[in-house]
Formats: structure tokens, sequence, C-alpha cells
């Protein structure tokens, strides 16, 4: 029990996944985007720097996303995990974080139809030929990826997964969320496949789960204890898009896979569906319902410790943070000392006291992080 805070104290309890995996607490840190590689997509010195800061307290830490195929890469400074000659730049990120006691989990990705052309030489690929939904991209040719494709893409995530257990990661998390690939064969606004890949939602699953099943079993030959993780959007605001309903046939088929956490991805943890399930319940509490014993990490606007207490009563068993810890890297360990002084505001001049590298730094500033910070206007960072 943390003194003077009982009624936080279960944000601090230790946690053994069904791995065997063990985590100090229930915080994780939320997989962020830097944009912060090295020319040649390993990972920079700075992008170190700011992830090492930030384990340094939290149970589990989730990397920014790395891509396991060249065709998949989804933006200017993100690592890579495909192939053997980033086994040096994976082991570097592992200890790093390992050395903080946190856990290291390599989240692994393909970007689709989100792909930018000219850095997967203008073949941007998807489950069907539906452009990407972001602004600018319609227009952008996307290609039908063919079931041989598909098998290699699934290759692709072994493989990095027996890298990232080479490198000295715990674990893996598979990015299925944020509109990338893997949810695109799951919606069905982007997947309008008639073959055993596409369809109705049992065959728009097929795809996530037989990646799911090859890094199983890239994991398996890795030796225990090493974790699983999947993230998934629950919902889509376009025609044809994921509804509750949609999320629900996924969960239960996620909850059948019995793997180590699931981690969804929500721009506010305690809001409520827009689409299906029940209108006046937060997403939070159905999606944790639905998983049964499957441990969930929840995320979304929490700030405060109260904040992550409160997701944790909605049902999530962790609580990842983002943007607290872009802020106050030293969150955790100040909610456990019970410190409220927690970091609010920031200001240019803050960037090196921060350790946030100059290239997210670029892409944060221009938004407010929150309405009540009078914080330097900048974008949101975006997840995973």
């Amino acid at each position: 029990m943390v003194a003077g805070m009982s009624d936080l104290s279960h944000l601090f309890e230790p946690y053994t996944f069904r791995s065997g995996v063990q985590v100090r607490n229930r915080l994780a840190l939320a997989p962020m985007t830097t944009i912060s590689a090295d020319p040649d997509d390993n990972v920079s010195a700075a992008e170190l720097e700011y992830i090492a800061r930030r384990s340094t307290g939290v149970g589990l830490a989730i990397t920014a996303v790395a891509y396991v195929t060249p065709g998949g890469k989804g933006f200017p400074g993100q690592i890579g995990a495909e192939h053997d000659g980033r086994l040096d730049s994976l082991r570097a990120l592992a200890s790093r974080i390992k050395a903080q006691g946190a856990r290291a989990v390599l989240q692994i990705f393909h970007a689709g139809h989100n792909a930018p052309p000219e850095l997967v030489g203008g073949d941007v690929t998807s489950a069907s030929t539906v452009p990407s939904p972001q602004p600018g991209r319609g227009d952008v040719p996307v290609r039908a990826l063919s079931g041989d494709e598909i098998r290699a893409i699934i290759a692709d995530f072994g493989h990095a997964t027996r890298r990232a257990a080479e490198a000295g990661f715990d674990g893996v998390e598979i990015h299925g969320a944020n509109g990338y690939l893997i949810q695109q064969f799951v919606s069905g606004h982007s997947n309008r496949r008639d073959d055993e890949w596409g369809g109705p939602i049992e065959r728009r699953l097929a795809f996530p789960l037989a990646v799911i099943a090859e890094v199983r079993r890239a994991a398996a030959q890795a030796g225990p204890p090493f974790l699983i993780g999947y993230r998934f959007s629950p919902e889509e605001p376009h025609e044809q898009g994921l509804t509750m309903h949609d999320t629900f046939a996924l969960l239960d088929a996620l909850r059948a896979q019995e793997l180590d956490y699931v981690h969804v991805s929500l721009q506010d943890y305690a809001g409520i569906p827009r689409r299906g399930g029940h209108p006046e319940r937060s997403r939070l509490t159905q999606i944790a319902e639905r998983l049964g014993d499957t441990p969930l990490i929840g995320v979304g606007n929490i700030w405060t410790a109260q904040d992550a207490a409160h997701a944790l009563d909605l049902g999530a068993t962790f609580v990842a943070l983002g943007r607290a810890l872009l802020l106050e890297p030293e969150w955790v360990q100040k909610v456990q000392a019970g410190r409220t002084d927690l970091r609010g505001t920031f200001s240019p001049d803050d960037r090196e006291a921060l350790t946030l590298p100059e290239p997210m730094w670029g892409m944060l500033t221009g938004f407010m992080l929150k309405d009540r910070l009078q914080a330097a206007p900048h974008p949101e960072p975006v997840t995973g």
C-alpha cells in the first residue's frame, strides 16, 4: 500500500501475465510515435534517452511501432524490425528499457494503405483498393494484396517477433489499431475482398488471427516467458466502418486466444460508444466485460492519478500513460510518493529538460495537449 494514498494503491500492485512475465505495477508507457529514428531507421540516441527516462517508473514500456516489412513503413523516422541487421538497434532499445526496471515490449505493424508512397517505392497496399481516409490521401492508388503476399506478411510478423526475443524484449504488441493494415482487414469499410480473407466479420478476422498464430509460434521457439499483446481501435467513423458490434466479435476471438493482454486505443478512456453497444456505458467497461479474464490496458486522456484509478475502476487491468509522461517523465514516481506537483504546461524552452527528441518536439508544437493546459500549441502524438 502506498503511504497516504490507499485509494490509489491498486495502481502499484504487481502482476504476473499468463506467459509468466512479471511487472512491478499496473502502469504502462503508451506507444507513441517519436519520428526520431536515425536516417537508416535504427533507433537513435535521442530516442533511447526519451524512452529510458519514461521507463523508470512504469511496469511495462511499449515502444513506438516498428515495421515488419519494407512495404509496411508508415512514416519517416520510424524504426524497423524487418531484417536481422536491426538486431543491434533493437538490443539497445530493449536494454535501455529493462535497465530502468520496466518490462520491454516491441510494438510491431504494417501500415497498409496509410503508408506514404515515397516510403514504400510507390507500392501502397491493403486488404482492398480502398484508399486511406487520412486527409489528402484519397487520390493515392492502393493495390490489393495477393494471397501469397498476405501469407508473406504474416510470416514477417513472426520474423519480427523472433528478432524481438533475440534482442532481449520481454514481448511484442501486435498493432491492430489506428487504421493500419490489421485493422484494414477487420473493417468492412477497407476490406471488400470475397476470398478467404474477406466477407462477413468472421472471415475478416482471419488475418489478425493468422498473425497472432504466427507470432505465438515464433514466441514459443524463443522460450518462455515472452508475452503477446494485441492493440485495437473499437470504432471507425466512416460508412461500413467498425462498430461496437464488430468489435465484440473481435473481442470474442481475442479472448479465445488467451493473450497476455489486449490494449484498446481510445481518445478518452471514459468515452461512450458512437455505434453499437450500450449507449450510456463506457466503451472501456463493455470491452472489459467482453474480454472476461483477458487483461485489458486502458488509455486515453489520462492525466492524473485519479484518472488512472478511475480507468481501473471501469474495468482496465492496466493503465497506459501517453501525453502525461511526455509532460511529466517522473509521473509515476511522483504519484507513488504522494506528490501532486505534476507538470501541467510546457514551453519551447522545456524540450531538453523533458528529454524529447527534436523531431518529436517539432511534431508536438502547434497543438494544445488539453483544453485546460496553457501549453504551447501542438498536435497530439500519433500512438504506436
